[in-house]
């Protein structure tokens, strides 16, 4: 039992990595409220989750806004590229929802099929951004292929979002409850278990020096010292 309350045990620093969660997820909510600032939210707190699963993590709020400050028109543009894509996709959608015809069915198949490719480069784009340094272009390029080349893991990731969505709408109950988890918990948590997967996939793009050991990228003005470089995959 002894072991148990012992401030070094797995079972508090359990506890201290869900209090961290929760202090990054109330950062991230209060970020998002803005609605344009979504993109260089969830980048932020990509950067602090990657950080996390790699114990290398410091203070959570200082490592938030450096992310924030340092991504920030880089995440912009492509939250508002994404926010556009998604927009014409919907009313693409809704347009041709009771569209007669054998071609047009086959339209909203196409649609229904790039829903799925937005969704698989939407999920990947942001942690590459904070794990990255990148062009925009290269960036959403990068996002989408590595999420192609890992698909199984994609699928995964997908599945783990949907499903937590799928909940928190199936009745009353779900709803208001999932609101206040989310609120409290859900994102940040989703993105620290993604982040596991993410770890995983980024290794392979990120080069080495000759003795095994991770290159870092040393940023020209000095702000993001931990944010790695890849190599473009289109390049490689």
């Amino acid at each position: 039992m002894r072991s148990i309350f012992d401030m070094d045990s797995g079972f508090f620093r359990a506890l201290s990595r869900v209090a961290d969660l929760m202090i990054l997820n109330l950062i991230f909510v209060a970020c998002c409220i803005p609605v344009v600032t979504i993109g260089p939210a969830l980048t932020a707190m990509y950067y602090v989750t990657l950080k996390m699963v790699e114990n290398e993590e410091g203070y959570i709020l200082r490592g938030f806004f450096k992310s924030f400050r340092q991504n920030f028109r880089q995440a912009l543009i492509i939250w508002l590229i994404f926010l556009l894509l998604g927009f014409l996709l919907v009313i693409d959608l809704l347009i041709l929802r009771n569209s007669p015809g054998l071609v047009l069915q086959i339209m909203r198949v196409f649609i229904m099929a790039t829903f799925v490719v937005y969704f698989m480069a939407i999920t990947y784009v942001f942690p590459t951004l904070a794990k990255f340094d990148n062009t925009v272009r290269a960036t959403m390029k990068n996002a989408l292929f590595m999420s192609i080349l890992d698909f199984p893991r994609t699928v995964i990731m997908l599945v783990i979002t949907g499903l937590s969505i799928f909940i928190t709408l199936l009745n009353g109950f779900t709803f208001w409850y999932g609101i206040l988890i989310w609120i409290m918990l859900g994102f940040s948590c989703i993105a620290y278990v993604n982040s596991r997967f993410f770890t995983r996939i980024f290794k392979k793009y990120i080069p080495t020096d000759t003795d095994g050991t991770e290159e870092k990228d040393e940023d020209t003005d000095g702000e993001l010292e931990e944010k790695d470089e890849v190599k473009t995959i289109e390049n490689s």
